[in-house]
């Protein structure tokens, strides 16, 4: 009751507003400093009048008021020295301590080197060693008491104010770190009350004055109990642990999860700086999501792209941008930006410029679809490795446009493949999609057939011309936060208080993050011999349902209850499952565990060039019908669901 009493009293308006005080200033805290040495003087003094005996004191050279402003000058001296003024008080650590310490001992030193001085030259010391013995420690204790104190009311004030109480998981030094800083700074936005250590470790004990314990179920009890409702999550802890697995508990138990930067170990807590605590802020659901970690060969990378002219076509796009970025990191001679869309193109090359000041860039304004300008290109820039990322990839708005899908990812294909034969590109390096395996819509129907095109054409190729350009695909599932994702749209639908739209309850995506993708995209086309699929290990797939329900509670909300969640119904063209292989495929591995060569049915390169061409020709003519019948006689796997097309695989 008396505790309520107290804590209530502190939020009150007498002392809410004392942790937005301004910091006393420099001269101000030396003022304080010298105060409190000239008490200890003073305290010193009258302690040596009642144990030593001072008979002599009349006869000293120096009267007492003198031996008082030289202790107090050297002092000062020794203060200005060490700058122990330097430092907030309420942010006073183990350094600041040190400080006091030196300039206390510096003067006693000092002061003592004098007495022996003048000792040996006039056979009288200036200074009472009684004095000396006493003054040093009493000075020390008085101005560690004034740190210590400024501090722990300054902590006491701020943990009264009304922050939310938050347990921090890990009890190495960034959880250590992150608990000094959240009850040091005076804008803390949480308030924390304990450490997380795992089942099993040891427990009971306190760190930095909060208590340690052990996550198990009756820790959520507790927290229930005490109203906490989020925890921290250490760097370090970060590291050490599978987060699509260890931190799902929390999740399950409606526990907001945070993280904050990353400290190394080498990091002193009270050197870490305290303005980062504004930087902690919900974990990604992307963080929880299991995906094997991705090491690439850089060597193997910069050789075929130091000092070379790389294009790269939808470069303004989530892959595109990406690509270009890291490549950044092997000195391309140039890179050409190639883009149809004009204000994302301006916007990526302005980043460019200003990220990379010394890396030359030429961005371009085409449209792949148009061959005369594709060659224009080609025969002016003469790049020697194509990264083709441009394609139109949305599903559902695909089904509806079938003959602009054969425009952008077959034609535009054909064009860009056409042209880096014709002008010698040494790789070309196609991005697909896991929707091109036994395609189900228009959209991976057409990679597929685009797929088609370019290996059957290096096969044309090799036969010819054993070092002729040597084409690479690359197909992978979903990524992580690209533009039109499930992600930032699920986001926006939690944002705006749902519901949250799922098309069904048991479909399943693999997902991956932009720079995974990337990296491998850049592995991959220096593994490649040319005629190659390379697929990517994907980790597990992911149930859309869990997904959505993960991000609802990370957003602190309860699914179900304060975010409904919608059946929508398979959209036009949609499967409950993305493969990474044909039934007939089989996989060949490479130096890269996390990168595979898919074994796929070859085609005659002549028979293969005609049909695309009708099919190009055929989606000129506006008539989606006879296009979609052309697409599936390509590609015989191709059977439509959930599609008006669906009547042509009856027929």
């Amino acid at each position: 009751m008396k505790n309520e009493k107290l804590r209530d009293l502190l939020r009150s308006d007498i002392f809410s507003h004392i942790p937005d005080v301004h910091y006393m200033p420099r001269w101000g805290v030396l003022l304080l400093d010298m105060l409190l040495c000239a008490i200890a003087f003073l305290l010193a003094l009258l302690i040596g009048r009642g144990i030593f005996d001072y008979k002599d004191i009349e006869e000293l050279q120096m009267p007492l008021w003198m031996q008082f402003l030289s202790v107090m000058g050297v002092q000062l001296l020794a203060f200005w020295v060490f700058h122990t003024y330097s430092g907030i008080l309420r942010y006073s650590t183990f350094i600041d301590t040190l400080k006091v310490l030196f300039a206390n001992a510096s003067t006693g030193l000092i002061l003592v080197i004098i007495n022996l001085i003048t000792q040996a030259y006039t056979g009288h010391h200036p200074i009472l060693n009684t004095i000396l013995l006493t003054y040093v420690p009493l000075a020390f204790v008085l101005l560690f008491c004034l740190r210590v104190g400024v501090k722990t009311i300054s902590e006491t004030l701020l943990q009264s104010q009304a922050s939310p109480r938050v347990m921090i998981y890990g009890t190495k030094s960034a959880g250590l770190a992150i608990a000094k800083m959240l009850r040091s700074a005076g804008n803390a936005p949480y308030h924390p009350v304990g450490f997380i250590c795992d089942a099993g470790q040891r427990s009971g004990y306190e760190l930095a004055g909060l208590r340690v314990r052990p996550l198990n179920e009756r820790l959520f009890d507790w927290m229930r109990a005490h109203g906490v409702q989020h925890v921290i999550i250490s760097p370090i802890k970060m590291s050490e642990i599978n987060p699509a697995k260890d931190l799902q508990i929390f999740i399950d138990h409606n526990i907001r999860i945070l993280t904050t930067p990353y400290f190394t170990q080498l990091d002193s807590a009270d050197d870490i700086d305290a303005q980062r605590i504004g930087r902690i802020d919900s974990i990604r659901i992307e963080d929880l999501l299991e995906r094997p970690k991705i090491e690439i060969n850089t060597e193997n990378v910069r050789q075929i792209i130091h000092d070379k002219v790389v294009l790269v076509s939808g470069a303004a796009g989530s892959i595109g941008s990406e690509l270009v970025n890291q490549l950044q990191q092997f000195a391309p001679q140039v890179t050409i930006l190639l883009e149809m869309a004009e204000s994302p193109l301006h916007d990526l090359t302005l980043d460019l410029q200003n990220r990379y000041p010394k890396a030359r860039f030429i961005p371009v304004i085409a449209d792949i679809r148009n061959r005369e300008r594709v060659e224009q290109i080609f025969s002016k820039m003469r790049p020697d490795v194509v990264y083709h990322a441009a394609a139109y990839k949305h599903v559902p708005l695909m089904e509806n446009y079938p003959n602009e899908a054969v425009q952008a990812n077959v034609a535009g294909t054909k064009n860009m493949a056409d042209m880096a034969v014709k002008y010698h590109v040494e790789r070309f390096v196609m991005i697909s999609t896991d929707k091109a395996v036994n395609p189900t819509n228009i959209m991976g129907a057409s990679k597929r057939i685009a797929e088609i095109y370019v290996q059957s054409l290096f096969k044309k190729l090799i036969k010819e011309n054993l070092n002729c350009t040597k084409f690479i695909t690359t197909r992978f599932g979903n990524v992580l936060g690209s533009n039109g994702s499930v992600i930032p749209y699920f986001q926006k639908q939690i944002a705006a208080g749902g519901p949250v739209t799922v098309t069904h309850p048991d479909i399943i995506r693999y997902f991956m993050t932009i720079p995974e993708a990337c990296c491998l995209v850049m592995e991959a086309s220096t593994l490649g011999k040319g005629g190659e699929i390379f697929i990517f290990d994907m980790g597990q797939p992911v149930k859309i349902l869990d997904l959505a329900r993960n991000m609802i509670r990370l957003a602190g909300y309860t699914p179900e209850v304060d975010i409904p969640i919608v059946f929508t119904g398979l959209r036009p063209g949609e499967k409950l499952y993305e493969e990474l292989l044909n039934q007939k495929e089989t996989t060949l591995p490479t130096t890269n565990d996390k990168i595979m060569i898919a074994r796929v049915r070859e085609f005659d390169f002549e028979q293969v060039s005609q049909q695309v061409d009708l099919l190009i020709a055929t989606s000129r003519q506006n008539k989606p019908f006879t296009t979609v019948k052309q697409m599936k006689e390509l590609v015989p796997e191709y059977i439509s669901n959930n599609s008006i097309y669906e009547q042509l695989d009856i027929q």
